[in-house]
């Protein structure tokens, strides 16, 4: 068995079409070998394996993760303003992944993982590991017919529970109001959650920053964990 760089998902080509590359003006080997260094190895070709978090960072500390983490920008601010927590950024897409690992080069409390952020949640994240989870403006897939890819579903926030420390959270944010009503929805139904007072601090995401250009409402949602009431 051997080290690999990268997660590779069932449907795969080829291992190439999972390589980071980094573009021209980035390619010093210190620069490298930072960038690489953020990317999570997986030993063998487990996809099942549950990640080991204090060997991934090198040190025990609250681990905080970014779901659909995009191009890093809020992960990355959020590292840098909590420098005693440990941050996990997931994002399936290659190009957003590249930007991620770029701006996290430099700091040592942020990991990236190239997967879908709900297999991971599953299959990935060891339970009770996590203080807090984000979900920032994930795709609302507004037609009815796609309704069923939304990513936020019972079974979602099951995984989502038991991958939470005990009081632990998940903050979602989107501009789509018929999304947050059913996410809404969807928690006010899960006995495993409790819907908190929303009091957000955070850095804005790329999205947020486009959405309040615009002039849309950004509705929040905080769901704690709780003991479900047997």
């Amino acid at each position: 068995m051997r080290w690999s760089r990268f997660f590779v998902l069932p449907a795969a080509k080829s291992p190439s079409d999972f390589l980071l590359s980094v573009p021209a003006g980035e390619d010093s080997l210190a620069h490298r070998r930072h960038v690489y260094s953020r990317l999570i190895p997986q030993l063998g070709n487990s996809l099942t394996d549950r990640l080991d978090l204090e060997k991934i960072f090198g040190r025990k500390a609250p681990l905080h993760v970014d779901l659909g983490c995009g191009d890093g920008a809020f992960l990355c601010a959020l590292a840098q303003r909590i420098p005693d927590k440990d941050f996990l950024g997931i994002e399936r897409l290659l190009g957003r992944i590249q930007s991620a690992a770029r701006k996290a080069a430099t700091l040592d409390n942020v990991r990236l993982l190239r997967m879908e952020s709900s297999y991971a949640v599953h299959y990935l994240v060891p339970p009770a590991a996590v203080e807090t989870f984000y979900l920032l403006f994930p795709d609302p897939w507004p037609k009815r017919r796609h309704h069923r890819r939304r990513i936020v579903t019972a079974d979602f926030l099951n995984f989502i529970h038991a991958a939470l420390k005990k009081d632990g959270a998940i903050y979602i944010a989107t501009d789509h109001l018929d999304y947050f009503d059913k996410i809404k929805e969807i928690a006010r139904a899960s006995p495993g959650f409790a819907i908190t007072h929303v009091d957000v601090d955070l850095p804005q995401s790329g999205f947020e920053l486009v959405f309040r250009q615009k002039g849309a409402p950004i509705h929040w949602l905080v769901l704690r964990k709780i003991s479900p009431v047997r």
